[in-house]
């Protein structure tokens, strides 16, 4: 008879992908375990002599094969939490990682710091996704007026569900490209964000495997040198700021003098302030406008 109990199941999927790279084996074989009885991985630790029953078991198995396949452990869970909150996510967007979260926390602390005395702060997030960057903004700063803009159908329907689930009144999510003149409808932004694609096409191949083989290409491919999206969003920044505003950019490790040029050419910043990780890497960059 097979041992079934969480103990026995957590040891068995753990020698199955433990030849992997890039993952964690006891903590998915923990959480995939947990997702298919419906409980807690909390539960899954303390409780190891739980026993599954049969179809459990074959689900948990169909799990850790697929999991091993390099599908996204986030994709089966269909969450991520992101800046503390519990965010829906599913196949075609990609996936919120910890180091959006410094452009996030940046736009709260200049939010306080500049725009206190504004009644409705007005945000625009390019590029929406799972509605990441946009509702965790409009969670943290109430007194806002947050649209989230997406080409992708999988992304606007991902964003709707995530505003529902945090229960936000002030973010909305439509599905336009920033580059059809969609400034005659949105303007008079206050701050505007984006974590556009920005992998230069030739490198996305170079990635992880649960990157380069699951996530969304249109979510990646930054063009030639991973800067198209950049020269395009500041290209038609002034076309949605208001008289007082940011644009604030995440962007990749080494991109950060490039794209620093390109806002100093484009539209005249007053300043540019550069957004680190915590290991002291340029992470994104904040430009601040006035038409004054």
């Amino acid at each position: 008879m097979v041992d079934s109990t969480i103990k026995a199941l957590l040891a068995d999927a753990v020698k199955k992908m433990e030849f992997r790279q890039y993952n964690n084996p006891y903590l998915d074989a923990q959480l995939l375990l947990a997702h298919v009885i419906r409980k807690d991985r909390t539960f899954v630790m303390v409780h190891t002599d739980y026993a599954l029953d049969d179809y459990e078991v074959a689900t948990y198995y169909d799990l850790i094969e697929k999991r091993n396949t390099g599908y996204p452990i986030q994709y089966i869970l269909n969450r991520q939490e992101f800046m503390g909150l519990d965010f829906y996510i599913s196949d075609g967007v990609l996936i919120p990682r910890p180091d959006t979260e410094n452009i996030v926390e940046a736009v709260i602390r200049i939010h306080k710091e500049a725009f206190a005395d504004i009644d409705e702060v007005r945000i625009l997030d390019i590029g929406a996704g799972s509605g990441a960057i946009g509702c965790s903004l409009a969670h943290f700063i109430p007194k806002s007026k947050v649209i989230g803009i997406d080409v992708s159908d999988i992304a606007v329907r991902v964003a709707a569900i995530n505003k529902e689930r945090l229960g936000l009144s002030n973010y909305e999510i439509h599905k336009m490209n920033v580059f059809d003149d969609i400034f005659l409808e949105l303007n008079g932004f206050h701050i505007v964000v984006s974590n556009p694609p920005y992998i230069p096409a030739d490198d996305i191949d170079e990635l992880q495997k649960e990157v380069s083989e699951f996530e969304p290409r249109i979510a990646l491919n930054g063009g030639i040198d991973g800067l198209d999206y950049y020269n395009r969003i500041i290209r038609v920044f002034r076309k949605f700021a208001a008289d007082r505003a940011i644009l604030a950019l995440e962007c990749g490790w080494n991109q950060k003098d490039s794209i620093e040029l390109i806002m100093n050419q484009s539209v005249g910043f007053d300043r540019i302030e550069t957004i680190k990780d915590l290991s002291g890497n340029n992470r994104g960059l904040i430009g601040f406008y006035s038409k004054n």
